[in-house]
């Protein structure tokens, strides 16, 4: 086991799960919630820290100031601990408690938007909550994962080519869309590689992301109530959406075989699940990206009545955001 002295030191990048046990499916499972962040966003958070720090952006005295649903809000509350800056995460109500508790925990502040723009859902009423406190303070340094290029250039350099070491013939690879970090990463750098590996999309129903129409969502992570500016669908093969109720199931059977994953890794394993039973052949080779692990979803995903107990008592503005 190695010895460290900084958080990021540690993130196993070589962990794969072959769901033909568990659930039946020709795939395997990269898991990139082995970290002290416990997710894949540490990657991202890194990369976008780093190069902050190049670019004499974070300063003695910044704050950091992000919106997050969650996970990246955690990767940088680890962050901002390990090297002494203060942290805000702007988040909304859908976040879990355990996540919140977390950042807090980790010394970060969190602020909850409690109410959805009327076009820009809660996304958009968190990003405006952001550029508002920027404006009024210079101290704020807001990484902005939304557009910035250090989101999928983290991918880029890690993500995809680890899956290219380990699975030199992979024939199609499933990932999640949420700011299309991750997405357009490994689209981009296996766009160059030497053979072709079709690119499968894996987004929320209710999502705006590839123009389709708004509607309710309550896990957080994947799909956006605002179109992602990293996207670009020219490197996307195909698109497959997932009803959050499918995407709980997916996270219920793999816990019943002993996985237990977080809803975007549900949303994911349930939209591959979809590709290969129209697509799948003998001997094709499939990977998908796991983001993150379940913990953090056990009053939500994997409490039995949710989200029904949810949806019948919310306001319809919060279940369109």
């Amino acid at each position: 086991m190695p010895v460290i002295s900084d958080p990021v030191q540690f993130n196993e990048n070589e962990l794969y799960v072959d769901l033909r046990a568990a659930l039946g499916l020709p795939l395997y499972l990269k898991c990139e919630g082995f970290n002290f962040a416990g997710s894949i966003k540490l990657k991202a958070a890194t990369e976008m820290v780093d190069a902050a720090e190049r670019d004499g952006l974070l300063r003695p005295g910044s704050v950091l100031v992000e919106s997050s649903s969650g996970n990246l809000g955690v990767a940088l509350s680890v962050l901002a601990a390990s090297r002494g800056y203060r942290f805000l995460c702007v988040t909304d109500a859908r976040c879990n408690q355990p996540t919140i508790r977390l950042m807090e925990a980790l010394g970060s502040q969190v602020h909850v938007i409690q109410e959805p723009d009327v076009r820009g859902g809660f996304l958009g009423a968190r990003m405006a909550y952001v550029a508002a406190l920027c404006a009024s303070d210079d101290r704020y340094v807001w990484l902005n994962q939304y557009t910035n290029q250090g989101n999928w250039k983290a991918h880029y350099r890690t993500t995809a080519p680890a899956i290219a070491r380990r699975f030199p013939d992979l024939d199609v690879l499933f990932v999640g869309a949420g700011t299309t970090g991750t997405l357009m990463g490994c689209a981009r750098w296996f766009w160059q590689w030497r053979r072709r590996v079709r690119i499968v999309a894996v987004d929320s129903v209710g999502s705006v992301s590839f123009g389709q129409a708004p509607g309710r969502r309550l896990i957080p992570g994947l799909g956006t109530s605002v179109p992602p500016a990293l996207l670009d669908e020219s490197y996307v093969d195909e698109l497959i959406r997932v009803d959050e109720t499918d995407a709980v199931l997916a996270c219920r059977r793999l816990a019943a075989r002993g996985f237990l994953f977080g809803g975007s890794t549900g949303t994911v394993v349930s939209g591959a699940g979809q590709w290969l039973a129209d697509h799948g052949r003998a001997g094709l080779v499939s990977v998908a990206i796991a983001p993150d692990l379940g913990e953090r979803y056990l009053d939500t995903v994997y409490r039995e009545g949710w989200p029904a107990d949810v949806t019948e008592s919310e306001p319809a503005m919060a279940r369109s955001a």
